[in-house]
């Protein structure tokens, strides 16, 4: 191999290792962009449930949740909401997991699990095990058999 030869050969690799370090990136920022928008809808949705909660003393209706969501900023970004309204009571505390979403990301940064609202509004993101081990101690034997029919 000649000296030109050896030149064209590390200027193509050289260019394949920054073509697949990009697409990698991207992808990254595809899933972070993606999670970031739902985090902005699941906390739109929880400044509605606080309103709903301060004018009517109740969490609403899962209706009206399905009718307020196609509103929501960056609702596609969501999935599928799992509501958990008809399960919380007067005496549920403020940290009860009330709607969450999964997220599944293929990004190694950001891995899955699950974007959450909380009774008192707050969003945030938890790591599968957390969030599983979490709801498992919030919810009743009713809502886990309902779950599974």
């Amino acid at each position: 191999m000649n000296r030109r030869q050896k030149l064209v050969l590390r200027d193509f690799v050289i260019v394949i290792v920054i073509t697949a370090i990009a697409v990698v990136a991207m992808l990254n920022f595809k899933d972070l962009v993606n999670r970031s928008e739902a985090r902005r809808a699941m906390e739109q949705l929880g400044r509605e449930v606080v309103e709903y909660r301060k004018t009517r003393g109740s969490v609403p209706r899962e209706s009206y949740i399905d009718s307020i969501k196609e509103d929501l900023e960056g609702h596609l970004r969501l999935g599928k909401l799992q509501y958990r309204g008809r399960w919380i009571d007067f005496e549920s505390p403020p940290e009860t997991i009330l709607a969450y979403t999964k997220g599944n990301y293929r990004s190694f940064l950001l891995g899955k699990g699950y974007i959450v609202l909380r009774l008192n509004g707050e969003v945030q993101w938890m790591g599968r095990q957390e969030f599983e081990s979490l709801l498992a101690q919030q919810q009743s034997p009713a809502e886990i058999e309902m779950q599974h029919d």
